[in-house]
């Protein structure tokens, strides 16, 4: 009996652990209007840094399809979120928690601004990014004879988009 409590309280607290640490959760009054998958690449560029050079994240660039694999839109720079049905939405980074995968991007929360149309995009409030795979900087030499290469990483990740009115 003390050990299953025991357990149970060791499980609990790695898991209020875990979600502590992902903090792209939107506030309690947003509700998911639309969930995509966004599989495509992460671009980076050779670039010189104040003491050395660096892959720069430069932007996104990938095809947001819906829970049947079915093309819906695109995201690219800004970052941008374009919908099938003409609305767009820019995202500001707020938040941002490392992948469970070491080997994948951060999972971010997004501020949604600018939105243009009048379709799904334009009542977006907020964006998460999660269960990313891939999409991290390149591992390949970055040096003075690779100066203004281009590296096109491929990833993906889920994107929910949230209003406070469902």
């Amino acid at each position: 009996m003390i050990r299953t409590i025991l357990l149970l309280t060791t499980c609990s607290a790695f898991s209020l652990v875990a979600q502590a640490q992902d903090h792209t959760q939107p506030p309690s009054d947003q509700h998911p209007i639309l969930t995509v998958t966004g599989k495509g690449v992460q671009i980076y560029i050779c670039q010189q840094g104040p003491a050395n050079s660096q892959w720069i994240f430069q932007a996104p660039e990938a095809i947001l399809t819906d829970s049947s694999e079915a093309p819906i839109g695109t995201h690219g720079a800004g970052p941008i979120w374009k919908s099938k049905d003409g609305s767009t939405v820019k995202g500001d980074v707020l938040q941002k928690s490392a992948s469970p995968d070491p080997d994948a991007i951060p999972w971010l929360l997004l501020k949604a601004t600018t939105p243009t149309g009048s379709g799904v995009m334009s009542h977006v409030e907020y964006i998460r990014r999660s269960d990313t795979h891939g999409g991290i900087a390149p591992t390949t030499t970055c040096d003075a004879g690779h100066l203004n290469a281009s590296a096109r990483v491929p990833y993906s990740a889920t994107y929910t988009f949230y209003s406070a009115k469902p």
